[in-house]
Order: C-alpha cells, then sequence, then structure tokens
C-alpha cells in the first residue's frame, strides 16, 4: 500500500476496527445526539486545548454537530480525512472520545495529522493510547499511509504520554504552532512512519464489511 506505483483506494466509510476493548468506526448522522451529550459534558475538559470557535459560533448546538458529521463523512469518501468515533465493545453507541487522521496528502507525502480526545471519565485507563495504536495501524495497513504526525502542547502532559506509550518519535518543539484558546501554543512535534511502526502484539482487527445500514 505505501508503495507510490500502487493505486490509492479510500478505505469503504463502513470501516470498524476492534481492539480488546474499543471499537472505533466513522460518524453517521444517528450518531449527532450522542456525539453533542458527550461534547457538552466535555466541554470544560476539552477547551483549553482545542482551538475557540468563531464568534458566534456554538460549536454543541445540533446543527453545527449535524454539519460537523456530515463533512467527516464527505471527507473520508474523499480520502481527504478519516474521523473515528471511539466507543467501548460493551457499548458502542456510547460514545467515549474521538480519534482523527486528518489533512490527508498524497503523491510524495502521504501524510496525515493525527487527533484525538476522550471523555474525562475514562483518561487514565491507557484507552486512548489503545485507540492511537489501532487508529495509527489502520493509517498503514488500510489507508496506506506512509507517516502520521501529531501536535501536542507541552503541558499537555496526558496526551503526551499517549503518543510516548503508543510509539512515536519526538520530532521536536514548534513555537507558536497552533492558536489554541485564543493564544498562540507551542506544540512538540511527533511522527512515525510505516517504516518504523510497530503493530501491537494483539493487533487491531479491521472489517469492511458494513455495519450499518446505508454507510455509504
Amino acid at each position: 500500500m505505501n508503495d507510490l506505483r500502487a493505486p490509492w483506494q479510500v478505505p469503504p466509510v463502513s470501516s470498524r476496527i476492534l481492539t480488546d476493548r474499543l471499537a472505533l468506526r466513522p460518524p453517521r448522522t444517528t450518531d449527532v445526539p450522542e456525539l453533542r451529550r458527550v461534547l457538552r459534558a466535555n466541554s470544560e475538559h476539552l477547551r483549553r486545548w482545542s482551538a475557540a470557535p468563531s464568534p458566534g459560533e456554538d460549536p454543541y448546538s445540533l446543527t453545527s454537530v449535524s454539519r460537523s458529521v456530515l463533512r467527516h463523512r464527505r471527507e473520508w469518501k474523499r480520502g481527504q480525512a478519516f474521523v473515528l468515533l471511539v466507543a467501548t465493545r460493551e457499548n458502542e453507541d456510547r460514545v467515549i472520545g474521538r480519534i482523527a487522521l486528518g489533512g490527508v496528502l498524497l503523491g510524495a507525502f502521504r501524510n496525515a495529522y493525527l487527533g484525538y480526545w476522550i471523555d474525562a471519565e475514562h483518561q487514565g485507563r491507557g484507552l486512548m493510547t489503545e485507540a492511537v495504536r489501532a487508529t495509527t495501524t489502520f493509517a498503514f495497513a488500510t489507508a496506506g499511509l506512509h507517516r502520521v504526525q501529531a501536535a501536542v502542547m507541552p503541558r499537555n502532559a496526558g496526551s503526551l504520554r499517549v503518543l510516548e506509550k503508543a510509539g512515536y518519535r519526538k520530532e521536536g518543539l514548534a513555537e507558536r504552532y497552533l492558536c489554541i484558546a485564543g493564544s498562540w501554543e507551542d506544540h512538540v512535534l511527533f511522527a512515525v512512519t510505516s517504516e518504523e511502526w510497530v503493530p501491537p502484539a494483539r493487533d487491531a482487527t479491521t472489517s469492511t464489511q458494513p455495519t450499518w445500514e446505508g454507510s455509504r
């Protein structure tokens, strides 16, 4: 899949990734109320790590969440980004986080930017590390990418630990890299390429069979 001469195919929007404890899949329109619930419940938890919304915009309104879900599905089908909702295998309809391979660029780059968040009540259990490992394996083995990179604010200790535990390599510090909550913040840059990636011992299994109606 990482041979530049090989044709690149977009993974189906029906893709589903399973790990020991988690189920990851693209968002669907029926997820809007649940996704809005978890976003609203974590608004304070996520605000200091997130870009500020545009003036007058409510990122947790039904309209905003609906638009974001439609955008994520559209971008997936175009191969521009792969956004996955994170749930436990015990209850796949209850969202506990989100992980994204955004800004996908092909050609000589074949790169994506990793971003993620998890519900405050599910922190400290290694769940996001598990999700990052599974998504990185998906990026290389299924999506045919060559490199995945991530940027984390230096004071975000939890997120730094996730990337280090997941097997990402630290590349350096980018000063005033992103505007977060209204301020230009330094970020530590991490990356991993397909040549150096070591999948988890019990690797995630990916199903490309449709798991819900109207998935395409």
